[in-house]
């Protein structure tokens, strides 16, 4: 009888939650992103429920816009909050076997910067380092960094690939023995297995060697989103997971089919490369405990901040009563691909304004609402038709999202067989089933000896 294949599973642990309304959920401290004890509670819960990973989706500025205005006020979503790569090395000594992830952006870091950061970090860890491969896409980011516009796409995703080729490539200066520390013959390190890189690109020009070793990974976990024609590129020829964001089972299957189906020609194997959808789980212990922890926090929407959820679609209706019917779209929309499908369900439901609002609010994303068994149903479903190898988990609210999971989807993944029960590895390469890595130098050192 053939195993069933283990279900991946990710964290998602950047802000207050993922609902617009969680930082005013009576259970979530609203200075929660600017408190250590906050991010501690949460990690060393998603450890307990022996999660492969947090994931930190950071952002380099606010990016939110106040449309209509005074909506950002009101909102508290992804506005403060703590640096990751300051705050995750403290989270490593407070945890002992979960993986540490976090975003950093190929379009405004150097790639020496992040090398060594995340090396440091997964030498800090004992090798759970996670690097989230990011381009940046805001103008608000931009305009923090000297600049009034943001880059260009082809641009972007032209200096990512070389970006993640020079941070690789500095990855592996040093042989896994380079280091020898023979004190009697005064030998640091052997000389031949040293390698400076000498990069010369088109926008980087990197000598190297990369001033940290000895990573217990050989090299930290790539992830990426790579939901772009070319970032699906990068991600095929790069990452080890993706974090992809399709919400039904067919669009991820093809998803799934077309990344996976990149793989041969970077010399990769099929299980080489993590998928892991994001859900949003809302678990009760009945199907009405779920609607009702769900209605709390719908009920907690500010107007304003659920206006500002159709605003590019339909412009500024802060005007019209809450309770009215949608008006047609007011002025040019920002985002015309959208218009026709909100409009239509507006029709078919006969929605108010407060009714369209909650109903985007709430459907953002992979939602499912239901028992453990319901949310684990679907959980297999995607698994056993070739959608996901696992998911990131992105709670609607922290902490109660997070300890929810853990209380009543972790033991019934258990039970089914889907989940371990304990720590397979003490690195974040091994929890996920992924290959040890091979550094290039000592590849081609090994290839060398076998063809003499």
């Amino acid at each position: 009888m053939t195993a069933k294949r283990h279900i991946k599973l990710g964290m998602s642990m950047r802000g207050l939650g993922y609902h617009v309304a969680s930082w005013r959920h009576p259970s979530v401290p609203p200075d929660g992103t600017l408190r250590f004890d906050h991010y501690v509670r949460n990690a060393q819960c998603a450890e307990r429920g022996l999660f492969d990973m947090i994931f930190f989706a950071d952002g380099i500025g606010i990016r939110e816009k106040d449309e209509p205005r005074g909506s950002l006020a009101r909102s508290g979503y992804e506005l403060v909050e703590m640096e990751p790569m300051t705050l995750l090395p403290a989270l490593a000594a407070l945890t002992k076997h979960i993986g540490l992830v976090t975003t950093a952006s190929t379009t405004y870091n150097e790639p020496f910067h992040i090398a060594r950061k995340f090396a440091t970090l997964d030498l800090i860890s004992g090798g759970r380092a996670g690097w989230n491969i990011v381009t940046s896409w805001s103008d608000a980011e931009a305009r923090n960094f000297n600049r009034t516009k943001h880059v260009d796409y082809d641009t972007r995703y032209e200096r990512a690939a070389e970006f993640v080729d020079v941070v690789t490539g500095l990855w592996d200066s040093w042989e896994p023995d380079a280091l020898v520390y023979d004190r009697a013959n005064s030998i640091f390190y052997d000389e031949s297995k040293m390698h400076a890189l000498n990069h010369q690109g088109k926008h980087f020009q990197v000598r190297g060697p990369l001033n940290v070793a000895g990573m217990p990974q050989g090299r930290p976990v790539l992830v990426q989103a790579g939901a772009s024609e070319q970032g699906r590129d990068i991600a095929a020829k790069n990452a080890d997971v993706i974090y992809a964001a399709q919400d039904n089972i067919a669009a991820a299957r093809a998803y799934y089919a077309d990344v996976k189906g990149r793989l041969a020609r970077h010399g990769r194997d099929w299980d080489d490369l993590k998928i892991m959808p994001a859900l949003r789980p809302v678990v009760g212990r009945t199907r009405a405990e779920a609607q009702a922890k769900f209605d709390e926090l719908q009920a907690l929407v500010d107007p304003l901040v659920g206006l500002a959820r159709v605003y590019n679609e339909l412009g500024d209706l802060s005007g019209f009563p809450i309770d009215g019917p949608v008006p047609e779209p007011q002025g040019e929309a920002q985002v015309r691909s959208g218009v026709a499908r909100i409009m239509a369900r507006v029709r078919a439901n006969n929605w108010t304004i407060r009714e369209l609002c909650l109903s985007l609010v709430g459907a953002g994303g992979f939602c499912l609402i239901g028992t453990p068994s319901d949310i684990v149903d679907v959980m297999e479903e995607w698994i056993d038709g070739g959608a996901a190898d696992g998911f990131n988990i992105t709670p609607t609210h922290l902490p109660a999202g997070c300890e929810d999971f853990v209380e009543l989807v972790t033991p019934e993944l258990q039970r089914r067989g889907r989940f371990r029960t304990a720590y397979e590895g003490s690195t974040l390469r091994e929890n996920l089933g992924l290959k040890p890595h091979v550094n290039r130098y000592a590849a081609a050192r090994s290839a060398r000896s076998a063809a003499e």
